[in-house]
Parts: C-alpha cells; sequence; structure tokens
C-alpha cells in the first residue's frame, strides 16, 4: 500500500469519527493529507488555512487553499492571525490556537496536521541544538489529545510523490528554502547531511523517538513511585535517589508546579541539595523552595511594583 494511504488508514482506525478539522498551506504535505483523507471517505472535513500575516502573499495562497476545497465539495475556511514578535513559535501558537477555535466552531472531533518523518527529524535536530535534555530526542507525538499527526512516519519525498500521483499542484513557501530561521538551516544543512550518512536516516530518527517515548512512560512511573502521590519530598530522600531519577523528580515538581514545560530545572538539583531552607530559581517561572528540610515547587512570584 502507499505509504501515505497507510499512515492515513493506521490514523484514521485510532482517532473518533465525525468531523475533523484538517490544517492545509497548500504544500505538498497538507495538500496530500487532505486528498489522503477525502480519499478514504469516512470523515467529515473541514480545511482550515491559516494566515499568520507573515508575508504578502499569504492572505492571497490561503484564499486559493480555500478556493480548491470548495471546489471538490468541502467547507473550508481562511483565518487571518496575529502573531506577537513575529517568531516562529508564536506563530505555531496562533495557528494552533486558531485550528482549536475552529474545531470548537464545527465541532470537530480531531484536528489533523501534516507534520512529516522530514518534519521531525528537523525537531530533534532543532532540539538537540537548542534544548538539551532527553525531552529534545522525543520529537512530536503522533497523537495528543485531538491533535493528530497522521504523515509522521511518511517523508516529504513521499508526500510529492503522493501529490505527482494524483495530479495535485501545490505550492512551496519561499521561507521554508531560507536560512533566515534555525528551522530552515537544519532543513537546508543538516537533513540533507544526514541523508548522506544513510538514506533511512528520517526514518531512523522517527523510529529512535518512537522507542524514546515508550520509554518515557516508563520514567514517568519510576517518578510517580519516587513521589508516591505527593507534590514534595525530603531533600534527604531527593539525595538519596539515583541522579538522574532526582532530576527528573525536580523537573516534575516543577512543572507541576507551573503546568508549563522547565527545562531548566534538572539542572539545579546540585543546588537544591546544597540550598538548606530557601527559595531557588528554577527558570520558566517556577521556583524550588526547601523548608524544613523538605522541597516543593512553586510558581515565582512577581516582582513587586516599584512605589513612585
Amino acid at each position: 500500500m502507499d505509504p501515505v494511504r497507510a499512515a492515513v488508514a493506521q490514523a484514521l482506525a485510532r482517532m473518533p469519527g465525525g468531523r475533523w478539522v484538517v490544517a492545509c498551506s497548500g504544500g505538498p504535505d497538507s495538500t496530500a493529507l487532505v486528498d489522503a483523507l477525502a480519499a478514504d471517505g469516512t470523515r467529515a472535513l473541514h480545511v482550515v488555512a491559516v494566515d499568520h500575516g507573515l508575508r504578502a502573499e499569504a492572505a492571497a495562497e490561503a484564499a486559493a487553499v480555500v478556493a480548491a476545497a470548495e471546489a471538490q465539495g468541502r467547507s473550508a475556511v481562511a483565518v487571518r492571525v496575529t502573531v506577537a514578535g513575529k517568531s516562529m513559535a508564536a506563530a505555531r501558537r496562533a495557528r494552533y490556537d486558531a485550528l482549536v477555535a475552529e474545531a470548537e466552531r464545527v465541532g470537530a472531533s480531531a484536528i489533523a496536521v501534516a507534520h512529516t518523518a522530514t518534519d521531525q527529524a528537523e525537531t530533534i535536530l532543532y532540539r538537540l541544538a537548542a534544548s538539551p535534555g532527553r525531552r529534545a530526542l522525543l520529537g512530536m507525538e503522533p497523537r495528543s489529545g485531538r491533535l493528530v499527526r497522521p504523515l509522521l512516519g511518511v517523508t516529504r519525498e513521499e508526500t510529492a510523490a503522493w501529490c505527482r500521483g494524483r495530479g495535485l499542484g501545490w505550492r512551496e513557501d519561499a521561507t521554508n528554502l531560507a536560512d533566515v530561521y534555525a528551522r530552515g538551516r537544519v532543513r537546508n544543512g543538516l537533513v540533507p547531511a544526514l541523508r548522506a550518512v544513510h538514506p533511512a536516516a528520517e526514518r531512523n530518527v522517527v523510529r529512535t523517538a518512537a522507542l524514546l517515548r515508550d520509554e518515557a512512560e516508563v520514567l514517568d512511573l519510576v517518578v510517580d513511585t519516587a513521589l508516591a502521590g505527593r507534590d514534595r519530598i525530603a531533600v534527604a530522600h531527593l539525595a538519596a535517589l539515583p541522579r538522574a531519577l532526582g532530576r527528573l523528580v525536580v523537573r516534575r515538581l516543577a512543572e507541576d508546579a507551573t503546568g508549563a514545560l522547565c527545562p531548566r530545572a534538572p539542572g539545579r538539583l546540585e543546588d537544591i541539595l546544597a540550598l538548606g531552607d530557601g527559595a531557588l530559581d528554577l527558570g520558566e517561572g517556577a521556583r524550588a523552595v526547601v523548608d524544613g528540610a523538605v522541597l516543593h515547587c512553586e510558581r515565582t512570584p512577581p516582582l513587586p511594583v516599584p512605589r513612585p
């Protein structure tokens, strides 16, 4: 079976039916995803083209996606979002917020995005360079709540082959070929270098991420055991744990306290053990507090407003 068709069939078997929101930029990956989902015919599709307002031609491209979808009898909408700071991370957050809002509006049971194995490899390489730690190797999840990535095991070459085989046109985003953003430098430099080392490099990276994600579930159970259902731990107990487990415990406490990722928190383990009673900033809005030789984490309080 064609890899795109097989990947979509596997994702559909694991997700609820009904209406699906499908993000489409008009590129080969999202074009292939919409077409493969439509070819399956078991889901009502609502195509969403998000215009981030970062390029002059983006509005026209989003309108073209909507027109193509409607010409094939699918519901579709273009959504314009505002990107704070014009960064790629802000654009990603704005895009997901828009997709969730559309899913709520149309009563969709799932949100499908077209990340591929190539995107997964790029994500892992970028995170390794920018954010050290085991989590960097986990990559993107195939499914997170309503969000599903059916093509995560399919390469970008395979989505393009699907489009060619089905006679589908697509557009290329010029920013993907530029080195302005870090992701572009990874895409245009590191990924081709990996392919030169081994032609199956992208699939191997994706497979490694899947294996590590399974192992991460085991580590989470070990952390649960160490904390025994509590939101604090005696410093003496923390010091007696293997250092790797101690770092995971610190990260869990910090992230439970803030509700956000705290990648720098594990690196403060030794500082926490040497702290005595007191408080220590862990980054990302978290701080460690040792009181009576017991560690807990809390949100860092806001700085006082200076008096006029």
